[in-house]
């Protein structure tokens, strides 16, 4: 299972990162910036990209054991979280869970804005973070160590590539435009409704298995 579960994974972390959809507006903040300052910037999200969900893909089990939440239920809840991300880039739009118009207004020191609000929760917003856990949660149900791994070099993986992505975003946006970088949203849109409608299956299967189990379906 752990070449299908690598490949899943890292194709849900990256759909839902979408560094690629997220070049137009790369762009348009750092209009202006030096190339230098730019680049340290990308550097910090990059960094945060991999503290956030490599944090929460260590301890996020933790925080399951004091909330009392069980894996089915967290499939289910992340998996409807995902698609309404996945159906706000299907329609051409930002999604409300990653950036407000609030956080465009207020924009913090240049380098800063490597954190906030391109780091979080731009690229490492609440859905990339579901994502992770819900695949850790997924490796710990197969016991198998290698799938664990696998989640982490999604992570670094998704990092490396929003990195290059972003230090060539100018030449990118200016081929792609607007509109193509749109359309690649769109698709990443797509897989990642499909990966949520998979999460909230497999949350509601386990559930009406553990039912039975405990009796509590004939």
């Amino acid at each position: 299972m752990s070449l299908e579960f690598a490949i899943t994974t890292f194709a849900a972390v990256f759909a839902i990162v979408n560094p690629i959809g997220n070049i137009p507006f790369f762009v348009a903040v750092t209009d202006g910036y030096p190339k230098e300052t730019k680049r340290r910037v990308i550097v910090k999200i990059c960094l945060v990209i991999i503290a956030v969900l490599a944090g929460f893909g260590l301890f996020g089990q933790y925080i399951f054991m004091v909330y009392g939440i069980t894996i089915p239920a967290f499939k289910i809840a992340g998996g409807l979280l995902l698609f309404t991300i996945a159906f706000s880039m299907l329609q051409g739009q930002k999604s409300k869970t990653k950036i407000t118009d609030e956080d465009q207004e207020d924009m913090m020191a240049k380098e800063e804005i490597g954190i906030v609000p391109l780091g979080i929760p731009l690229f490492a917003g609440p859905g990339a973070i579901t994502t992770v856990m819900i695949a850790i949660s997924y490796s710990a149900q197969s016991g198998d160590t290698l799938d664990f791994i696998w989640v982490f070099v999604a992570i670094f993986a998704t990092a490396f590539l929003s990195y290059v992505l972003l230090v060539y975003s100018e030449g990118i946006f200016s081929r792609m435009g607007r509109s193509g970088a749109m359309a690649f949203s769109r698709i990443m849109g797509l897989l990642l409704a499909a990966v949520a409608i998979e999460f909230i299956l497999s949350g509601t299967l386990q559930v009406i298995s553990d039912f039975i189990q405990a009796g509590y379906l004939a």
